[in-house]
């Protein structure tokens, strides 16, 4: 039997780890890679235009699947061009494997064409990163690098120069052939008891969850029910949280809405969940803060906290359920659960068509989004303003899912992640809600949503301008500057890349056209012309953002609405 190349080996170990796809832009030091993959039909090679796209599609598979995903970029420039993605990869705890390829191994030093150091230069965005310099550590060394960044939820990176991808591997299988293991992590039995007694004693409990509430959905609301307590979640914590929850209460942070931040505000005690929300503007001062988390370096490291506890959520509430008593006082939770109505019906105005409006409000659109989707759609969403209105107005049942740079905050995000979600889920309805500022800075893969008959959707939030930069530099007392985009008809571009192509220009096109592309057979893009001067405030308001706003304007404040002045004394309309 002939013997394996290197890069043979490195794909049946990949195989053999269950992956099914590689993203990346093929390029000579890859050929190894390419050619073996090309001979096979157990693994696909997934190509783009840019490799960012590729890092940021893997990274959608692996949020979606749960399982490795992997991406490649040739030499030097090629891998670099990975390394944004992979920051929100490794940021956001999905497990992805890169593969850096390097110039020839006899040149590597000397300066040779494109040479760089991927071990150096992936260091910050990965748990694991490793040059393969001799036949004899393949596959030991790759299958460290799944390992790693399967079990740390991470970025995982090896470098294989081109010339040793075609060298006869010494070894000819795989060595790993166990499935993922699934522990599960628990306080100890004292932590328990402790957890227990804190929260029996305590009256008026506010629960604040995030990503790490995924598929303890039954627990965490079971938990709400013995407490009496309100449920707050993150932005990332939307997609597992929000669905079927009579004590949900919304979103806290700067896109939020007031009922999560005042419920965690006047709370006595406030029980974090599985979520690292960075703003520390938005958690109380004076009240007792008790956090759970998978990750015990996490504890305490947003806010005072005093009581922290390590375990996974669902193997802790279920372990702590038994201890709690029931008939607990609910005047806090029907409190913050009316402040709640208020608050969403006050949302539901901004996103309605409204008779004679000559502008279309990104509200609205978002509001026509989540009405003509599928009940298993999947959206991904655009950094910015079209991150605000898919937190507001896009609903999760448990089937939906919700994708974004939700961390890492890269522009540019939703379209490269649409497609790792399309191909890595051919049956569902896949949607980007996409700034006209995000699609513009990786454009050129429409033309893979061509190419792959990916049937992705690209909603275009068009406002000819970088409007979330806008309102933060409103925010801060000075005139925008540098915010002013000169689009092309994205329409245009997207019909001459053989998609299908529409404009809605008034709000009463918004609705037919997002349906022509939804039942569209194929790839399609709406560019949808939305009112620029839209305000997101957050829940509430502090003095140096009034001071600046009061600057820019004067003595007037644009409203939710977009088209109307209020006077500064009545602020409090937003608190």
């Amino acid at each position: 039997m002939a013997k394996k190349s290197v890069a043979h080996l490195l794909v049946d170990t990949l195989v053999a780890a269950g992956v099914k796809r590689v993203y990346g832009l093929a390029g000579d030091s890859l050929n190894g890679i390419t050619e073996s993959i090309r001979t096979r039909d157990d693994i696909q090679w997934i190509p783009v235009r840019h490799e960012e796209t590729a890092a940021f599609a893997a990274g959608a598979d692996a949020h979606l699947t749960g399982s490795l995903a992997v991406c490649a970029g040739s030499c030097g420039p090629g891998n670099l061009h990975l390394i944004n993605g992979l920051y929100d990869c490794h940021r956001s705890r999905v497990p992805v494997l890169a593969i850096a390829a390097q110039i020839p191994s006899s040149e590597i030093g000397s300066g040779y064409f494109q040479e760089t150091h991927p071990e150096h230069l992936f260091a910050q965005c990965s748990h694991f990163c490793e040059l393969i310099s001799q036949t004899e550590q393949m596959p030991r060394i790759l299958e460290i690098a799944m390992q790693t960044a399967i079990s740390q939820r991470g970025v995982a990176v090896i470098a294989l120069p081109g010339d040793i991808g075609l060298h006869d591997a010494i070894e000819q299988q795989p060595r790993l052939h166990f499935p993922e293991p699934q522990p599960g992590t628990c306080p100890s039995a004292g932590e328990l008891e402790t957890l227990a007694k804190i929260l029996n004693t305590s009256r008026k409990i506010t629960i604040f969850g995030g990503a790490g509430c995924a598929g303890a959905h039954a627990e965490l609301i079971e938990l709400a029910g013995r407490l009496n307590a309100p449920i707050v979640h993150a932005l990332r914590g939307k997609e597992f949280i929000e669905y079927d929850n009579p004590y949900s209460l919304g979103m806290t942070g700067l896109l939020g809405i007031s009922s999560g931040y005042h419920a965690m505000m006047n709370c006595d005690l406030l029980l974090i969940i599985g979520t690292d929300f960075p703003y520390r503007q938005f958690y109380p001062k004076n009240a007792t803060i008790v956090q759970i988390d998978i990750r015990g370096e996490q504890l305490g490291r947003r806010t005072k906290v005093d009581y922290g506890f390590v375990g996974d959520t669902r193997t802790t509430l279920h372990a702590l359920l038994p201890k709690l008593a029931d008939g607990k006082d609910d005047a806090h939770l029907k409190a913050s659960l009316e402040q709640y109505r208020k608050a969403a019906r006050g949302l539901e105005g901004l996103a309605k068509e409204k008779q004679g409006d000559t502008h279309i409000h990104p509200q609205y659109v978002a509001r026509v989004l989540d009405e003509l989707a599928d009940q298993d759609a999947i959206f991904t969403c655009d950094v910015g303003t079209p991150t605000i209105w898919a937190a507001r107005y896009l609903s999760m049942n448990g089937k939906r899912r919700l994708l974004g740079s939700f961390i890492h905050g890269s522009m540019a995000n939703a379209l490269p992640q649409a497609i790792g979600a399309q191909v890595s889920n051919a049956g569902r309805q896949v949607i980007s809600l996409s700034g006209d500022g995000g699609l513009a800075m990786l454009m050129g893969d429409l033309l893979s949503l061509r190419q792959l008959q990916a049937p992705v959707k690209v909603i275009v939030f068009k406002n000819n301008a970088l409007a979330f930069v806008e309102l933060e530099m409103k925010a801060a007392g000075i005139r925008e500057f540098a915010t002013d985009l000169q689009n092309p008809d994205f329409a245009k571009i997207a019909e001459a890349a053989g998609l299908l192509g529409l404009t809605a220009e008034t709000p009463d096109q918004v609705r037919p056209m997002i349906t022509q592309a939804l039942q569209h057979d194929g790839p399609a893009l709406v560019e949808v012309l939305v009112h620029r001067q839209e305000l997101m405030l957050p829940p509430t308001i502090s003095l140096d953002q009034v001071s600046g706003f009061s600057l820019f304007m004067l003595k007037a404040l644009l409203s939710g609405h977009g088209d109307e002045i209020i006077d500064l004394a009545k602020i409090n309309l937003f608190r």
